[in-house]
């Protein structure tokens, strides 16, 4: 069996291999030389490639390298896209995605693998800049950056607004003229930037940065003409669209014409169809303005008008009121009222003091019946012992020689007892 092996390049080391046991023995190669042999075939047979495939296992190392796999029912392909070509890429390489890539077939000897290094990566069945704006509208959608809600509203009588657009183009020409025909108590502040090409989507995102930092200004425009979605393709970037969002006043975006929708219209607060409609929609129209005015003033002289008579009827009903009409005329029915509950208040108080004498003397009588007094005024009469004014109630009480008070109902009389008959019998 020969086991020979072709060598369209020259081998290293003079061609020999590292060990030769006879001259008619074929050469032994190290790993590494025979690496290094077919890295040479493979980067001369295949310097440039396009491959289609699906994507898988990508992942973005810090360094700013992707690395993925491309692939198909039968085989798959490893492939690395270096920073410098990652960082051109319009859309996100992620896995599942169809792609054409372009580049060198490499052999990386270390791991003895063959892969693409791919420079160009071209999206199957739709454009890179349609895919890539495709999936950011996702993502900030998802974001809730286009949501309703959080769109504020422009101010009516703006005092001071931005324009962020190119100097040269007529978009700037357009909305300053009819900023200033419109309305005149606006004034206007002009960031210029660069709207397309390379580094116009930072300067742009710059702008309205900085817009943040002006004194007073309270409406932001930013936009430019219209174009290919190359042209404008620095309004979808999502540098700008997170500008815009993180601006902190209203901004307005008029990109393009009424079919061109960027992603900077979809996160502004309001978009505008063209620059020169935008500049209509900040600022208002000064006739219409007066206008308005004179209306509101000739609403307000009517109203004041209809208040006025209203007041005046409702004084005129309150003075034709009886209480203003006659204003004593109550007080004299309180006065009269109260003089009668003074007569009824006196009647019943005089009657109540004749109830009370009546009630005192026919108590006055009982007592009277009932008092020690009247009985003494009937003949009887009540004996006490002196000095302790004991009550005699019996004879046995007392002995001769006592002391004795006897209460009479006319005075009283002292006595002293010389005899005690009990029972009728004289007690010596």
């Amino acid at each position: 069996m020969d086991r020979s092996l072709p060598h369209p390049h020259p081998l290293p080391h003079g061609g020999e291999g590292t060990r030769n046991t006879a001259a008619d023995e074929p050469p032994v190669l190290s790993v590494s030389e025979l690496s290094e042999a077919l890295r040479g075939v493979v980067e001369q047979c295949f310097p440039r490639v396009w491959v289609a495939g699906e994507v898988s296992n990508c992942t973005r190392a810090g360094s700013g390298h992707i690395y993925f796999t491309l692939k198909d029912d039968e085989a798959q392909l490893k492939a690395v896209m270096w920073r410098s070509a990652a960082s051109r890429l319009r859309f996100e390489l992620r896995d599942g995605l169809e792609v054409i890539a372009s580049g060198p077939i490499e052999v990386y000897p270390p791991r003895g693998q063959y892969q693409l290094i791919a420079d160009k990566l071209v999206p199957q069945g739709v454009g890179a800049l349609e895919l890539a704006l495709r999936q950011l509208q996702q993502k900030l959608a998802a974001e809730g950056l286009f949501d309703p809600e959080r769109k504020r509203p422009l101010p009516r009588f703006p005092r001071k607004v931005a324009l962020i657009t190119s100097p040269s183009g007529a978009a700037v020409r357009d909305m300053i003229q009819v900023l200033t025909r419109r309305w005149k108590l606006a004034d206007i502040v002009f960031l210029p930037v660069l709207v397309q090409g390379d580094g116009a989507a930072e300067q742009i995102a710059a702008a309205l940065q900085t817009v943040g930092r002006i004194p007073g200004v309270d409406v932001v425009i930013t936009g430019r003409g219209g174009g290919s979605m190359e042209d404008l393709w620095a309004f979808n970037e999502e540098i700008v669209a997170r500008a815009i969002a993180a601006c902190p006043v209203p901004v307005v975006s008029a990109v393009g014409h009424e079919i061109d929708v960027t992603i900077a219209d979809l996160v502004a607060d309001r978009r505008a169809l063209t620059p020169s409609e935008a500049a209509e929609l900040v600022v208002p129209l000064d006739s219409e303005v007066r206008a308005e005015l004179d209306r509101l003033s000739q609403q307000l002289r009517m109203a004041l008008s209809q208040r006025a008579r209203q007041a005046r009827l409702q004084l005129d009903g309150l003075a034709a009121r009886r209480c203003f009409t006659k204003p004593l005329e109550r007080i004299h029915q309180l006065a009269t009222q109260l003089d009668e509950l003074e007569s009824r208040m006196l009647r019943a108080m005089q009657s109540t003091i004749e109830r009370s004498r009546r009630e005192c003397a026919a108590a006055a009588a009982q007592l009277e019946a009932l008092s020690p007094l009247g009985v003494l005024g009937r003949g009887y009469s009540l004996t006490k012992v002196l000095p302790g004014g004991q009550l005699v109630r019996s004879a046995s009480q007392v002995q001769p020689g006592d002391q004795l008070s006897t209460l009479l109902s006319d005075g009283e009389l002292v006595s002293m007892v010389t005899e005690v008959i009990v029972g009728g019998d004289a007690d010596e």
